[in-house]
């Protein structure tokens, strides 16, 4: 009886403290900014103590600012001007370059980067794993893969912010029923947080020829 008690308050306990924490460290993270900041205005200055959370709130107020100047005429040069800047300093443009093209892939609001959540064989066979279909391999990679091969980002777990990249066979992936949310939720529980069961689609056989 205790010991279900005791694992009943860990299942409240745990997800909080979790969520706590997390929270702290990016506020903390973001309350880093303020050392930007010139001393007479800083927060600290201004109101005898430190308070926390200013930084993340200064933060997020900058980044809203900045695309409301981005979505007019005048901002979108001024960030096609600073673009051109940062590609023509050596060693920073190829840097700057990669990662603006991922960041436009990942955070665009029409974007499309996890198009479909996948099941995979990987890293063995028999071994199964979920992945997400990011494309199809282009270039020059196109004249050394011989039939029609997708492209897939393996995550690792619980951080599904690392992991692989593949090209795999269309042959070789199963597309799953289940939204790449969902996929996410389970890939970052280690499969503890499962989605909602779903009726197994079949194909209605074809009626004999008489």
């Amino acid at each position: 009886m205790l010991k279900r008690y005791f694992l009943t308050g860990l299942l409240i306990w745990v997800p909080l403290v979790i969520t706590v924490w997390v929270l702290s460290l990016i506020i903390d993270t973001l309350d880093q900014s303020l050392r930007l900041l010139p001393s007479a205005i800083h927060p600290k200055t201004l109101l005898g103590f430190a308070l926390p959370g200013v930084g993340a709130l200064l933060t997020l107020a900058m980044i809203l600012l900045t695309g409301l100047l981005a979505a007019n005429f005048i901002g979108q040069k001024l960030v096609g001007w600073w673009d051109q800047l940062l590609l023509r300093i050596p060693v920073v443009n190829s840097l700057y370059k990669a990662i603006k093209q991922v960041s436009d892939t990942l955070l665009a609001p029409n974007g499309n980067a996890f198009r479909k959540a996948l099941l995979i064989e990987y890293p063995r066979r028999d071994a199964w794993t979920i992945a997400f279909l990011t494309g199809a391999p282009g270039g020059d990679l196109r004249n050394h893969l011989s039939g029609e091969y997708v492209s897939v980002y393996v995550p690792t777990t619980p951080n599904p912010t690392s992991g692989f990249f593949l090209m795999l066979p269309k042959s070789d992936v199963v597309e799953l029923d289940m939204s790449v949310d969902e996929a996410l939720k389970y890939i970052i529980s280690m499969g503890v947080v499962a989605p909602p069961p779903r009726p197994y689609k079949t194909i209605p056989a074809k009626n004999p020829a008489s």
